[in-house]
């Protein structure tokens, strides 16, 4: 079993979801993608991430949506969640974000962008599991 952290990547696009992925992976993490939201829950059911980063739009079921059933789970309530999206509007950072999102990081990105998000994400949510266990 890897002692890496698991990134669960969710988005349509076959293009930035290799981007992310590649991006991840170079920084350590162990990466699981998913090409909708549903397969996107159905992964972190199977495998609890450490992350979870996803797209706002996506066939079937949207990020935010995925984002709120991930909050509503025991098992992955309190895992960090980045939502990723081409849109501009204020209107959509703040939907992303009242569902449950953690952060919101605006397409096209640098990847460096995309690391120092999910860093500060990881940082953030330690000190809440460390008082939640002890």
């Amino acid at each position: 079993m890897s002692r890496r952290p698991l990134a669960l990547i969710a988005d349509d696009d076959a293009d930035i979801l290799w981007l992310i992925s590649l991006t991840l992976e170079r920084d350590g993490y162990e990466v699981v993608t998913a090409k909708n939201g549903l397969a996107a829950l159905e992964s972190a059911t199977e495998r609890v991430p450490h992350l979870v980063v996803l797209d706002l739009m996506m066939p079937g079921i949207d990020g935010c949506e995925v984002t709120r059933r991930l909050r509503a789970e025991e098992a992955t309530r309190d895992v960090p969640i980045m939502i990723v999206t081409a849109f501009a509007e204020e209107s959509q950072a703040a939907k992303a974000l009242a569902a449950g999102a953690d952060a919101y990081l605006r397409k096209p990105f640098s990847p460096r962008e995309l690391l120092a998000k999910t860093a500060s994400l990881l940082l953030e949510r330690r000190p809440r599991s460390r008082l939640a266990t002890g």
